[in-house]
């Protein structure tokens, strides 16, 4: 069994960030999941852990209706998880009751009559930042870095259904630096302040959206988040690499790929729940076997640090497939692209060691 100790806030920032997403843990678990490692049960925070994790990243809704998961209780619930295992927390903020992404980033229902004020947005933002953080500082949980948006390339706190394009950017700058001061302004108890993070979706968006902000007057950040999905990208690893490159000369904040993912089959658990990602999400040269996987992992890190990134995070490495429904189906949408193989009762993939190479462990 693992054993680690929490850090203190103030433990100096680790050089390299090796991250995984267990967002949906909690909720899995309550629904019978069961990960693995050389066919022994293990908790999933500690194993990643154990494994070369050093950063836990958790999505944080406002107030979901359709869901117990991902709120901020569950948060806590989450951070004590990780403090326990000795890891950093990335706190992303969506600013929404559900998803939010670059196709969506609809407006948290309690805002939504303010939603053609700007000022009273860019309030609404600071106070629920604000607050949010001063009651994790309150239990010992500050996170080490904070999200201001989730795949922000879109307009923010919009009506559902909407294109969110083009930004406006008086109105989104004022949200943006409305959120980044309340992070800017919380602090742990030994007196650290979590880092900021802006987040945008696709390694060829990055450079315009972040020169954008900039002329909008968004400006005080430490770390530029990026996703990048082959299914979603126009950019194969090397274009990635290119953008990512031009992005870090140009802006000099430390960049994270704080999602990504590759599949390590083409087939599904058996359930009721189709994959998102298919045939659609290969890169040629990286087949959808476990070899694939790992080979994709190992040249998305060499990517990002060569390209002067810090950090790789794996999306939902731990969604598995279980009984219980999702809105869209029983099971898991994601079961073939997490870190654990369902064919031999959920064991830990190889593409794993990911989180020991962007370490140099």
């Amino acid at each position: 069994m693992l054993v680690t100790m929490a850090a203190p806030a103030s433990e100096p920032a680790p050089q390299r960030f090796a991250g995984v997403d267990l967002s949906y843990v909690n909720e899995l678990e309550a629904c019978g999941a069961q990960y693995r490692l050389g066919g022994q049960l293990r908790d999933p925070y500690e194993l990643f852990a154990e494994r070369g994790a050093n950063l836990v990243r958790l999505r944080l809704w406002n107030g979901p209706t359709w869901t117990n998961y991902s709120t901020e209780a569950d948060v806590t619930r989450s951070m004590e998880r990780a403090k326990k295992a000795g890891m950093h927390v990335l706190l992303d903020f969506h600013y929404s009751d559900d998803w939010a992404d670059p196709q969506k980033q609809t407006i948290p229902a309690a805002w939504a009559a303010d939603i053609g004020d700007a000022d009273k947005l860019a309030l609404h933002v600071y106070e629920y930042t604000r607050d949010v953080l001063a009651r994790l500082s309150a239990r010992g949980l500050t996170p080490y870095m904070v999200q201001v948006g989730n795949e922000i390339n879109t307009q923010m706190l919009r009506p559902a259904d909407t294109k969110g394009l083009p930004i406006d950017w008086a109105r989104n700058a004022k949200i943006l630096n409305a959120g980044i001061r309340a992070v800017r302004e919380a602090h742990a108890p030994d007196g650290a302040s979590p880092k900021v993070m802006l987040h945008v979706a696709q390694p060829e968006n990055v450079e315009p959206w972040f020169a954008a902000a900039a002329a909008a007057g968004v400006h005080d950040y430490d770390f530029i988040g990026v996703s990048y999905y082959p299914k979603w990208s126009a950019f194969d690893m090397k274009q990635a690499q290119s953008a990512l490159t031009a992005v870090k000369k140009r802006f000099k904040a430390d960049i994270i790929v704080v999602e990504v993912s590759y599949p390590w089959t083409l087939r599904d658990a058996g359930d009721k729940a189709p994959n998102l990602l298919g045939e659609d999400s290969l890169l040629r040269g990286y087949p959808a076997t476990p070899a694939g996987q790992r080979h994709f992992m190992d040249d998305v890190v060499r990517m990002t640090l060569k390209a002067g990134g810090v950090g790789v995070v794996y999306w939902e490495p731990a969604w598995v497939s279980t009984k219980c429904p999702t809105r869209w189906g029983i099971g898991s949408h994601w079961e073939n692209a997490t870190l654990f193989d369902f064919r031999k009762g959920n064991e830990l993939t190889p593409a794993a060691d990911f989180l020991k190479a962007i370490r140099g462990l």
